[in-house]
């Protein structure tokens, strides 16, 4: 059975074989890519404008046409502050979204109503 040192030397024999065909598979596959743009007239600039366009139409199909519109309107609205409903005794605010905060879960706990924080327009 081996030990390990001459597994980790068969590991560095294999990685430098595997180094040595990548780079040999690179260099025709640079020659095959070049040959075709100058038979069809391809620049970098045509490359680059089809690598947006399909990055872009990857994006639009990806998910159903809810999920599309569900991440659309959250995107439009993600990030945007909403005014203050609820005022505290010492000042503290809250929009009335997300988790309670500690100082009104505090007063609730207390036997307050929520109502009484709310601000009125």
């Amino acid at each position: 059975m081996s030990n390990l040192i001459d597994i980790q030397g068969q590991i560095e024999k294999l990685q430098k074989q595997a180094s040595d065909i990548r780079a040999k598979e690179f260099d025709k596959t640079v020659q095959d890519i070049v040959a075709k743009m100058l038979a069809f007239g391809i620049t970098a600039k045509d490359l680059n404008a089809a690598s947006g366009k399909a990055s872009k139409a990857g994006k639009a199909k990806a998910g159903s046409p809810a999920k599309r519109a569900r991440a659309k309107s959250s995107k439009s609205t993600a990030g945007v502050p909403v005014a203050p409903k609820f005022r505290g005794p010492n000042g503290e605010t809250w929009s009335g979204r997300g988790l309670t905060p500690r100082w009104l879960a505090a007063l609730e706990a207390q036997g307050r109503q929520r109502v009484d924080f709310a601000i009125k327009n």
